[in-house]
């Protein structure tokens, strides 16, 4: 997954305090600093990294002063720098490694980095593409995620898609306080799923008697058209619409989705399915909208009670799915064309919104196997 922590070193204490809450507000959790950690830690829940013992995550090669000029001998080997992250690792600590590229022997200075640290900093002066394409290049299948030095939205951008990966992550040292929010919504909308919904055919319902029924409260708003992807066999999961239209019967919850029995698998991120009986507050669930397009929302709560069922059954290309779901006028399908459409008004040759999977599931992971779900 993508990231972004935030620097606002240099700046006096009431803009940075500024910068840092914007940042911790837009869902960055991560601080780099080295002159006012004490006040930091004060600001919330965050990851602190800095040169100092107490830091959550070490950094070598950087400091209050921004001496990052990380000195070089022409026998790589012998660099402090590398020493010290050796020294550390061996000593159990999570280390960052910062590099200014300046020269081609930084850039080899930052891919030996990158083969001891667990994070890598990289900072270009007179930036261009080139050396970052270079050192992901020369790490990948390396235990290390490297990360971007930026200012500015365009120049995460940038770093975030050079290759065919990007970098791992971003560390913003931002001028102007709004390119916080712009960066931290970039990084969102990269790490962001897709999923290929198709139109399946109605083909069964009936009611089968009364089961153990979840419901999933998210901490966040849906809209009209997004759900989330469950099912009764992993190999596909029907779009179970969200509880964010009004009825005569109750009021709107929008950020809730009535998702199906017990046993039935849910998306979540990472192309991972997790039984509904397992969510409980704090989890990650995916939102799904009717185009396939998808949010990381946490879980709020999880209510299970006793409740009416039916079966669902549906075609697609002769492959068929089934899933369990609450029989009540407000639980929702998506129709093919993106309008939900309650239960209670499923009729045979009604066209619902349904991702198919070709894959097997390994707890709740992907793979290649031949698994037989009826």
């Amino acid at each position: 997954m993508k990231f972004a922590w935030i620097m606002a070193e240099g700046k006096v204490w009431d803009i940075k305090k500024q910068f840092i809450t914007t940042a911790l507000e837009s869902g960055i959790e991560h601080v780099v600093d080295f002159s006012d950690v004490d006040k930091i830690k004060k600001l919330g829940n965050l990851s602190l990294v800095s040169d100092t013992d107490d830091a959550d995550i070490l950094m070598v090669g950087r400091n209050s002063e921004g001496d990052g000029t990380n000195l070089i001998s022409d026998d790589l080997s012998k660099s402090k720098d590398l020493e010290k992250v050796s020294n550390l690792k061996r000593n159990g600590k999570t280390v960052a490694a910062y590099v200014e590229i300046s020269s081609k022997k930084h850039e080899e200075l930052a891919s030996k980095l990158g083969k001891v640290a667990d994070y890598l900093i990289l900072l270009g002066k007179d930036w261009t593409v080139i050396p970052l394409e270079n050192i992901i290049a020369e790490l990948q299948g390396e235990d290390v995620k490297i990360i971007a030095a930026v200012n500015n939205f365009d120049e995460a951008k940038l770093a975030l898609e050079t290759l065919e990966y990007g970098t791992d992550g971003v560390l913003i040292v931002p001028d102007d306080i709004s390119q916080i929010k712009k960066v931290a919504e970039l990084v969102e909308t990269i790490d962001s799923e897709s999923y290929e919904l198709v139109p399946a055919t109605i083909t069964r319902i009936e009611p089968v008697g009364s089961g153990d029924r979840v419901c999933v409260d998210t901490c966040s708003i849906m809209n009209v058209g997004e759900g989330m992807l469950v099912g009764s066999y992993s190999k596909g999961l029907f779009l179970v619409h969200s509880e964010s239209l009004e009825s005569e019967y109750v009021a709107s919850r929008p950020f809730r989705v009535n998702a199906g029995p017990v046993h039935a698998y849910v998306m979540t991120p990472g192309n991972k399915t997790r039984y509904l009986s397992e969510i409980e507050t704090g989890d990650e669930v995916l939102t799904v909208d009717k185009n396939g397009n998808t949010k990381t929302t946490v879980v709020g709560r999880v209510k299970i009670e006793k409740r009416p069922l039916m079966l669902v059954e549906a075609e697609y290309d002769g492959f068929t799915i089934r899933t369990l779901l609450q029989n009540a006028e407000t639980i929702r399908l998506v129709q093919d064309n993106g309008n939900p459409l309650s239960v209670a008004e499923l009729k045979i040759g009604d066209k619902v919104m349904v991702y198919l999977d070709k894959s097997a599931r390994h707890f709740g992971m992907a793979i290649e196997e031949t698994i037989i779900e009826k």
